[in-house]
């Protein structure tokens, strides 16, 4: 469809909210990219994408043993302009990068020089869409996103869920569900990215608003929506940034799924859902002997968890948020305490998290409402505060004193995952 200048602002209330100062900037942020797409490519027919990040609301570190997560969509979004071509070359040019992504996709085959890059998603995700049977053919573009890289936001995910969606959208018909391009953007990360992720990030970007995911069948995982708006209850919900340094903690990201599967194997079964809570703490003890506290502990945050995404969902849905912010306690003190997810040991002084959930705990002590969590892997990053809107301003304000003015993300639910249009003439959205 091609929007009008009213119709596009239309869109733009319905996924980013109708505050009008973050309406401008969003104005503001599509022409910039459409500009840059005449720029580099003339003015050819394109097609506008936008895909969302993500937040988890519960199931923290469960995705990957076939658990229980709880997740949504969020206003922060990867958008790009992009024309087919005739060629079977992949050109997309991003934001802050002076060279394009290219790839060919004749050339397919895993490339170990090009881990960690978005060249290795473009071309794994390329790949698994043959396949499985799909088509992929050329195109070119310009891409930008303001899900930022390390914010615990799926940055990543929101980007190989776009590129799966553009695939989908140019050479597909749109015929490929949503929970199948969730499952080639993880397959492109674990394969071609080089990280072990499980699936709640590219699901949450790919199928859009408040989300549930059972991933017992990690081949068909149960999705369920969720008719839930923070907003609208009132309550806010603000992802804070402590900083610290993500590449050298690839090793203690992987120790944790590494652990919760050797707990499994010690029963002969691939994964931890395979597993009866029962029998865990029956055999704890020579659990210990053979994999460690650790792991053991690990494994007690992986059964507690799980079977608090279930509370959590039923408390939203009975609309009792009482009941869902000690969820939220508690899944924060179990990652804390068992998972040990909140600071790597290799560095004890850098404590980022901890001490953004230190604050964040007194902060809702004197308010008497909200609740806080470590966001997403952890060790450093982010984490997530919910709190009444009446009371963000002066929490935001206090946490950035201390860990900077651009560390505080208000975010709000989107209720949509990937959306296209073809413009209208963006040169009249000043």
């Amino acid at each position: 469809m091609k929007l009008t200048y009213d119709e596009f602002d239309k869109y733009l209330k319905h996924l980013y909210g109708d505050d009008q100062e973050m309406l401008v900037n969003q104005h503001s942020r599509y022409t910039r990219l459409d500009q840059e797409f005449i720029r580099r490519f003339d003015d050819q027919e394109r097609i506008l994408f936008s895909t969302p990040g993500r937040t988890e609301i519960g199931g923290n570190h469960t995705d990957h043993n076939q658990g229980r997560v709880l997740a949504a969509s969020i206003d922060l979004d990867s958008i790009a302009a992009i024309t087919k071509t005739d060629t079977n070359m992949v050109e997309l040019y991003s934001e802050g990068y002076f060279l394009p992504f290219q790839v060919n996709l004749d050339e397919l085959e895993v490339d170990v020089n090009e881990q960690g890059t978005t060249t290795a998603l473009i071309r794994g995700i390329a790949a698994r869409f043959l396949e499985l049977g799909h088509k992929v053919g050329g195109f070119s573009g310009c891409m930008t996103s303001n899900v930022l890289p390390g914010s615990g936001l799926s940055s990543s995910a929101s980007i190989e869920v776009l590129i799966g969606s553009i695939f989908n959208v140019l050479f597909n018909d749109e015929s490929i569900e949503p929970e199948i391009i969730a499952q080639i953007g993880q397959y492109a990360e674990n394969v071609y990215f080089g990280k072990p992720c499980g699936l709640m990030d590219q699901m949450a970007c790919a199928v859009g608003g408040v989300i549930s995911i059972d991933l017992q069948d990690s081949t068909r995982p149960e999705v369920k929506k969720i008719d839930f708006d923070f907003n609208e209850k009132k309550y806010g919900i603000v992802i804070v940034d402590t900083g610290g340094e993500h590449s050298d903690l690839t090793d203690d990201y992987a120790a944790i799924p590494g652990e919760m599967k050797a707990v499994a194997k010690y029963f002969s079964k691939a994964s931890l859902r395979e597993v009866g809570e029962h029998q865990f703490y029956a055999r704890i003890k020579e659990l210990r002997k053979r994999v460690g506290d650790r792991a053991v502990l690990r494994a007690n945050h992986y059964f507690q968890e799980n079977e608090r995404v279930l509370h959590q969902v039923a408390s939203l849905e009975s609309d009792d948020m009482d009941q869902f912010m000690e969820q939220v306690k508690a899944s924060g003190n179990s990652s804390f305490r068992w998972l040990q997810n909140i600071y790597s040991t290799r560095n004890v002084m850098e404590q980022g998290i901890a001490l953004s959930l230190a604050l964040s705990e007194k902060y809702l002590y004197k308010i008497s409402a909200g609740a806080c969590r470590v966001h997403g892997g952890g060790f450093a990053g982010t984490t997530q505060t919910f709190l009444p809107i009446q009371a963000v301003s002066e929490y935001s304000k206090m946490m950035q004193k201390v860990f900077g003015s651009d560390s505080v993300i208000d975010l709000r639910i989107r209720p949509h995952a990937t959306v296209h249009f073809k413009p209208m003439s963006l040169k009249e959205v000043t």
